[in-house]
């Protein structure tokens, strides 16, 4: 548990094993820099553990995630926070943890935290990958019915009706696709800030501002965040690159992780 920003986060590390371009720069003749450390930020709800599947399949590259506050181990949130408060107390952990420059992952509601952080931290920011995101209010919304849903936090304030729901919520109702055992109940506090926080917020003004790359990520199963929002961000970001998967619903990178991996790293490392 860290103090950062007036709050208490609950940070998890994957560090890298050695060997790749993540030893120190200059061990061996011709050897490539260190990789930059890679923060991932989830969707709603979501806690560090989820992203396992993700984070253990980059051996050679540091990997920082938090759980936003009331979700997973982090307390309550003391008061209301926005989008950008969240991009600031990415800023001030990543000074706390003495890291000038990070490559950024946002999946679903964490790809609001990365855009808006990409563009009030360009400096800091190195490549930009955008997995199941949208620019916000502006979006294009998903199934309704699924939409609905998320207005409860009752709903996922207990285990079992939390991996039921989550299912639907990120699958569809395809269950089978994710394994949402690492799954833990967010406090109905959490969750209900974590969604309002999204209320109003947009990124479409400063996307054509974005001067870092970025890969956009979205699949066309996907009955969140339809992919006519992933197009949206493609054409807005100056020279983005568009990846597009079939089958695999809102968390296609939980579902079929290897593949979701190699597409990353051949874009982090590129």
């Amino acid at each position: 548990m860290i103090g950062v920003a007036g709050r208490r986060l609950r940070v998890g590390h994957w560090y890298a094993q050695g060997g790749g371009h993540a030893q120190p720069a200059g061990r061996a003749t011709g050897a490539r820099p260190p990789a930059r450390p890679l923060v991932i930020l989830g969707g709603i709800g979501m806690n560090m553990e989820m992203l396992e599947p993700i984070a253990s399949r980059l051996p050679d590259r540091r990997v920082l995630s938090f759980d936003m506050p009331g979700i997973g181990g982090s307390p309550d949130p003391i008061f209301p926070y926005t989008i950008p408060h969240m991009a600031l107390t990415l800023a001030a952990l990543l000074d706390r943890l003495r890291i000038d420059q990070v490559d950024l992952l946002g999946i679903s509601w964490g790809g609001a935290v990365v855009q808006q952080f990409a563009f009030q931290h360009r400096t800091r920011t190195g490549k930009l990958v955008l997995a199941a995101t949208s620019a916000g209010s502006t979006m294009i919304p998903g199934t309704p019915s699924l939409l609905s849903q998320m207005l409860d936090p009752m709903e996922y304030s207990v285990e079992k009706a939390l991996r039921r729901n989550l299912a639907m919520f990120y699958n569809g109702g395809g269950a089978d696709r994710v394994s949402l055992n690492a799954a833990t109940a967010p406090s109905p506090l959490g969750w209900s800030c974590q969604l309002a926080s999204f209320a109003g917020w947009s990124s479409a003004a400063f996307l054509p501002l974005l001067g870092m790359p970025v890969l956009v990520m979205g699949d066309t199963d996907d009955q969140l965040i339809p992919p006519a929002n992933i197009h949206f961000l493609h054409n807005a970001i100056p020279g983005s690159k568009l990846e597009m998967t079939e089958g695999g619903g809102h968390l296609f990178m939980l579902a079929r992780p290897d593949a979701f991996i190699s597409k990353l790293t051949g874009f982090l490392d590129g």
